[in-house]
């Protein structure tokens, strides 16, 4: 189901509203079903379950792949980049791909991997991971892919949580100019992992591995000896298609699982109609498939539309800061989604590493993970898009499963630094501390959704009462996404952070984005993160940190003075930051998100409360920042 037009969008939203069984039965009918539902859904968000398509019988890799061998076989279904442009890339069409799956199907059989049987996958960014990812489907194995940039602690605690029979990884990654012993960091993983049967091993970098007799085998001897055809395993719509782990900011990660019919539906969904994907385009999403991006906009939701998608190993600058821009011209990439961060990042390099390239086969540029400030919104626009592609800013989250609140290319109009409208099936509501609903527009409140929608978290693996003491408790009758949020006189909505990431000064709700959008907006900043800190007068006062450019010739008390009026006068004097402090780098996750719980506990002076930073892109950050903060 399709939407063209704005009035296409407004029908389809009342649909989905008035009668939402029936919108997503409709939706459901073009998928391919062994067996069709005997009840679109049953739910209760008060003692919490949510089934969609109860009772019908499927598998996604049939709709992913099988499905498209009628006419589309010899359709490149992915490209893969390597990190190092003088490598040579990799096409696999879907009849290619099919029959790789089926193959590595056969592996996981061979080593007693059956249905609901965990699988780890711990793998770079190679058409491998997206082959064995979909094998586990196949086979009805429940996959849990960790980002391979974890550190061998928090792998063990992701494989003992979930109990996985299997790894899957390989011998090193390339990564920018680094290359990563992964071998070495499961091995020591899997010294305190009891339940691990099998280490499936890929040759990547000819890094020389220790391989341990009777657990470890070479990913190529294994395919050598197996047969290039399997029958898809029946699986229900409610079975566990995948676990993936969200950090939290105390606790162990949480076991995020979904499921695969409802999943299946929303992520196709969403994906045709965001990304408004036309027959024939090259999509090309930079995120890593160890995150949900990866795994909703990477594999499963462009493989069940028979797009074509790109994988990109590297980073976006390594040979320089031209490699996004180089892929782009060189496949004729037609849409583009990718984070802020490395938007902000690329627009500090300046411009001479986009103009050297041809954009002109873009069509649709598209941000997630974090909202986006309005400069790099405008940057984005004037110089990737040349001011002729929409941006699709989306917001969903891990626990969502897919986009939920997004302009739909084309068709809603945007507006800098809003999500806009939420996609048809998405409930959204604005609830102030009391729980009580904010009605109309010009309000700002906690987003919460108060109806169940395809995707949505089943449980976390293990433990439904945290699942249930997580997103449903905080108000009761509603899944609380935990993020603070306003709507505008549009009726658009525009993500203002975690909700711990409002800062309350003196009875003002601040929202952090809101401050460092300010903040950006001045010509010699590159970046900053804001943060709340406990303050004496005001209840909360507000802690800026900048990176600023080094070229600007301005001094730290020019640059201080600058930001402060910037914000006073953007937002007003109360948003004004109380301290301000300059730094060369902020501390971030391998997939780009700052890590503000970090910088709230050097802004408190509780350095001793920082937890695990070996996951950073870059931990010496840290130490940098607590020498400067003077803690």
């Amino acid at each position: 189901m399709r939407i063209r037009t704005l009035n296409d969008y407004t029908t389809a939203y009342r649909q989905s509203v008035e009668n939402p069984e029936n919108f997503w039965s409709n939706v459901a009918e073009r998928f391919l079903w062994q067996k069709k539902w005997d009840k679109v859904l049953e739910w209760d968000f008060h003692d919490y379950k949510a089934e969609w398509f109860k009772g019908a019988k499927f598998n996604i890799t049939e709709n992913c792949l099988d499905r498209h061998l009628l006419n589309k076989a010899d359709q490149v279904a992915i490209i893969w980049e390597p990190n190092d442009p003088s490598e040579n890339e990799v096409e696999l069409t879907y009849r290619q791909l099919h029959e790789k799956v089926c193959e590595f199907s056969n592996v996981l059989k061979s080593k007693g991997v059956q249905k609901g049987d965990r699988v780890c996958l711990y793998m770079p960014m190679v058409p491998e991971l997206a082959i064995a990812m979909l094998a586990c489907a196949r086979v009805g194995a429940i996959h849990s892919i960790v980002f391979a940039g974890f550190s061998s602690s928090a792998l063990a605690d992701r494989i003992n949580d979930a109990q996985a029979k299997v790894v899957i990884t390989s011998d090193g990654n390339y990564r920018g100019n680094k290359n990563i012993p992964v071998k070495d960091v499961v091995d020591e993983a899997l010294e305190n992992c009891t339940s691990i049967t099998s280490c499936i091993v890929l040759k990547r970098t000819e890094a020389k591995v220790t391989m341990q007799e009777g657990r470890d085998c070479w990913w190529h001897d294994e395919v050598s000896k197996a047969e290039k055809t399997c029958q898809a395993e029946v699986m229900d719509s409610e079975d566990p298609l995948f676990i993936l782990y969200t950090s939290g900011s105390t606790g162990k990660p949480k076991g995020v699982v979904h499921h695969g019919g409802g999943y299946m539906v929303y992520s196709q969904y969403s994906f045709s109609n965001v990304f408004q994907y036309e027959e024939g385009d090259v999509y090309w999403c930079t995120a890593d498939i160890g995150w949900i991006t990866g795994h909703s906009y990477i594999v499963y939701g462009p493989l069940l539309a028979g797009a074509t998608t790109v994988m990109f190993e590297g980073v976006p600058t390594f040979p320089d800061a031209g490699r996004f821009w180089e892929i782009v011209d060189k496949y004729k990439v037609n849409t583009f989604y990718t984070a802020p961060t490395a938007i902000r990042a690329l627009q500090a390099k300046g411009l001479e590493f986009v103009n050297k390239y041809d954009l002109s086969s873009l069509r649709v540029l598209g941000t997630v993970g974090e909202p986006i400030n309005e400069e790099a919104w405008d940057w984005y626009h004037e110089h990737i898009g040349k001011r002729r592609c929409p941006i699709v800013d989306t917001w969903w989250q891990t626990e969502t499963g897919g986009i939920m609140i997004s302009p739909l290319a084309g068709v809603t109009p945007t507006k800098p630094t809003y999500a806009t409208l939420p996609l048809p099936g998405v409930q959204p509501v604005l609830l102030d501390q009391d729980g009580n609903e904010l009605e109309g527009n010009n309000v700002q409140g906690n987003l919460c959704i108060k109806f169940p929608w395809p995707s949505m978290i089943r449980t976390t693996y293990g433990d439904h009462e945290r699942c249930k003491q997580v997103y449903f408790s905080t108000y009761a009758g509603y899944y609380f996404t935990g993020d603070g949020c306003r709507r505008d006189e549009d009726g658009y909505y525009r993500i203002l952070g975690r909700v711990d990431d409002v800062i309350n000064v003196s009875g003002h709700r601040i929202g952090t984005a809101e401050v460092e959008d300010a903040i950006n907006m001045n010509e010699s900043v590159i970046e900053s993160a804001v943060v709340g800190y406990p303050h004496e007068i005001k209840g909360q006062g507000i802690y800026a940190f900048v990176i600023c450019d080094e070229n600007s010739g301005k001094d730290n008390d020019t640059m201080l003075k600058e930001i402060i009026a910037t914000v006073s006068r953007v937002i007003g004097p109360i948003a004004k930051p109380d301290k301000v402090l300059m730094v060369s780098g902020l501390p971030k996750t391998r997939s780009g998100k700052i890590m503000r719980r970090i910088l709230r506990k050097i802004a408190e002076g509780a350095t001793d409360q920082l937890g695990d930073t070996s996951t950073l892109i870059d931990p010496t950050v840290v130490e940098e920042i607590k020498e400067k903060a003077g803690v």
